[in-house]
């Protein structure tokens, strides 16, 4: 017994220090669009369309629009999307297209057709609406919850010009307001690294290593219409990630970048923020799929818990210490890109406990409740399983 234990403690070790050397030699690899050189401007000034779905975003969509009015790049175009929102989103979107007639366009959307999700349909009905309009060479697909940096669509789109990228990410930096969310935040993006790995990214045969990320997911408008834009992915929740995994999938260009504090988001608030917003989509990240939902979990319990419960003994001490030091080492290495503080490494079992807790949280709510609320319209879980697109 003790001596299978002892095994699998190394084994889990060796895994984490293969995982925190390969991530330490891959994400100084990506481009730091903060760095001297990426300050400059597309060499050709091509023509980009903003487009913001919001729904019931009436505290936020202020900043956010106000954020991209201010960009210091000219040929720019925004659409802010009121989706059937219920509070003052709408009116607010109406004043500031007022003020701003030549850069900002509103569009409301008062019912939502049949076989779509709220956002989709959004993004789909705004992209339409750029093509036929603007016929910009760039959309860009962002939440009405995010602060940009005055030149951060500038440094974005002139990185994405010079590397010939058909769809570009630049990372958006987390807001932390409370100790809760930095927890569970930090843990996820250690964890967010087995998934995928982003120096990868732009590798067109490595296709799990595909980033979407509905903050900032920019793309060249022929692009996205090869891929049939919103209008072929009706019914995702993780649209950002399907639209990612398509993209590799079709040959295009994937590239990413990181730019602290030049995309900035607050999650949610506080931990419990935390939890509610990923209890609404984790499911879906499995597929829908109770036994992968399970033994994910055990692989959680195994990976981020067992060499904690390792420590305590003589014979699995060594390999559980090499662990918790690749551990901070991955916190380490990531806290320069999501300026999360690496001390939240101390916190990592909590973490863990914490996410585990919201994966099953998520199945059980959604098997309970027979599918996923979703901006406010109700879907049936045969609806979405019906409809989904495999990302594992």
């Amino acid at each position: 017994m003790i001596t299978a234990l002892k095994l699998l403690s190394w084994l889990v070790a060796l895994a984490w220090l293969w995982k925190a050397i390969s991530a330490a030699l891959g994400l100084r690899r990506i481009p730091n669009l903060l760095d001297p050189q990426y300050n400059q401007s597309p060499a050709t000034t091509p023509s980009i369309t903003v487009i913001v779905p919001a729904r019931n975003e009436s505290s936020d969509i202020a900043p956010t629009l106000e954020s991209l009015l201010n960009q210091d790049y000219p040929n720019l175009q925004i659409i802010a999307v009121n989706d059937r929102s219920t509070d003052t989103t709408g009116e607010i979107i109406n004043t500031l297209a007022a003020q701003y007639p030549a850069k900002l366009h509103a569009l409301h959307i008062k019912e939502l057709p049949a076989g779509w999700l709220g956002k989709t349909h959004a993004m789909a009905f705004a992209a339409r609406q750029a093509i036929v309009i603007h016929q910009p060479d760039y959309l860009l697909f962002t939440d009405a919850d995010v602060i940009f940096a005055p030149e951060a669509i500038r440094r974005s789109l002139a990185q994405a010009v010079a590397t010939q990228a058909d769809h570009f990410v630049t990372f958006p930096t987390p807001l932390i307001k409370t100790p809760g969310e930095g927890m569970l935040l930090g843990y996820l993006q250690v964890m967010g690294l087995w998934a995928t790995r982003p120096w990868r990214a732009s590798d067109p045969k490595s296709i799990r290593d595909s980033i979407g990320i509905g903050a900032f997911n920019l793309l060249r408008t022929s692009a996205y219409q090869k891929l049939g834009g919103f209008d072929s992915l009706r019914m995702e929740i993780l649209e950002d990630l399907t639209l990612a995994r398509r993209v590799k999938l079709a040959g295009l260009r994937q590239r990413v970048a990181i730019a602290p504090g030049m995309v900035a988001l607050h999650w949610a608030a506080g931990v419990f923020g935390v939890v509610n917003v990923m209890t609404k989509n984790l499911f879906a990240v499995f597929g829908f799929r109770t036994p992968l939902v399970l033994l994910s979990c055990l692989w959680l319990a195994l990976f981020c818990l067992g060499p904690i419960a390792c420590l305590a003994f003589s014979e699995t001490r060594t390999p559980a210490v090499l662990t918790v030091a690749a551990v901070a080492v991955l916190y380490a290495r990531s806290s320069r890109h999501s300026r999360i503080s690496t001390w939240y490494a101390l916190l990592f079992p909590v973490g863990a406990v914490l996410f585990i807790y919201c994966i099953l949280r998520s199945a059980l709510t959604t098997l309970k409740a027979g599918g996923v609320t979703w901006r406010g319209t109700f879907y049936s879980l045969a609806e979405l399983r019906k409809n989904r697109t495999l990302l594992t």
